[in-house]
């Protein structure tokens, strides 16, 4: 794995491009057509940004998401990170990005159903080298940052959407990542829980953790986000009713 990726401090919020998507593109083949999700995508931020990817579902919002973690990989284009281009990394390098690196919360939670709360939380630790020890400590001081020391030994399904939710993203914040990828992180939660997250969100962020958040909640994004930026049909747009200085330049 590259040093140069993610391995200084983190400043406070600025606009120097740490993260550049250059003519990002991804396009599958679905018989006999070819599905353009994400085409000619350019747009950069730095360190310490809130950033929400806006648009309706099918828009490539998340297909945007999966390349920034490294889980796809582009059709053409290239996403840089510390000037380092993800598509050049090995499968291997890419594991390690992801493991130490990247922080990623998903709308369905992807919580292991006959693990503990607890449990769950650790499972992010054990391709860090993290001893099992060490792993425990982590994972409960996190769990007890984000109000669920009580439910620390609460299996998924004897805790509510928000609850889970919670877990998911102490999952992801425990290996204590430069970068966290939100997907739809409300998407299935109810208006209580939902403005509970994005308070969430938004004191991590003013922690100095870089955020981009994909969303179809376009007032949930302007809530929490320093800079928006809108998709439709693959293509940046500036999103519904939103500032000049929020569209992507």
């Amino acid at each position: 794995m590259p040093s140069t990726i993610g391995q200084e401090d983190r400043p406070t919020a600025d606009h120097t491009p740490w993260v550049e998507a250059i003519d990002l593109c991804r396009h599958y083949r679905r018989g006999p057509q070819i599905v353009r999700a994400v085409d000619a995508v350019s747009f950069g931020f730095g360190r310490g940004e809130f950033l929400a990817v806006v648009g309706a579902s099918g828009s490539g919002k998340s297909t945007v998401l999966n390349l920034l973690a490294g889980l796809d990989r582009p059709t053409a284009g290239r996403i840089e990170i510390d000037g380092v281009a993800l598509g050049t990394l090995s499968r291997r390098e890419l594991a390690s990005y992801r493991a130490h690196r990247v922080g990623i919360v998903f709308q369905s939670f992807n919580l292991i159903a006959h693990y503990s709360a607890l449990e769950n939380v650790e499972t992010a630790l054990f391709f860090n080298d993290v001893p099992r020890a060490q792993r425990r400590v982590r994972a409960m001081a996190m769990l007890e940052r984000l109000g669920l020391a009580d439910r620390v030994h609460h299996r998924p399904g004897d805790l509510s959407g928000g609850e889970q939710q919670r877990v998911a993203m102490a999952r992801a914040l425990v290996k204590q990542p430069d970068i966290l990828l939100a997907d739809e992180p409300t998407g299935n939660l109810d208006h209580d829980n939902t403005a509970q997250i994005a308070e969430l969100l938004t004191a991590l962020n003013r922690d100095g953790l870089t955020i981009v958040m994909v969303t179809h909640n376009l007032d949930m994004a302007r809530r929490c986000a320093h800079r928006i930026i809108g998709m439709e049909y693959g293509h940046l747009v500036a999103p519904g009713g939103a500032k000049p200085t929020e569209a992507a330049s």
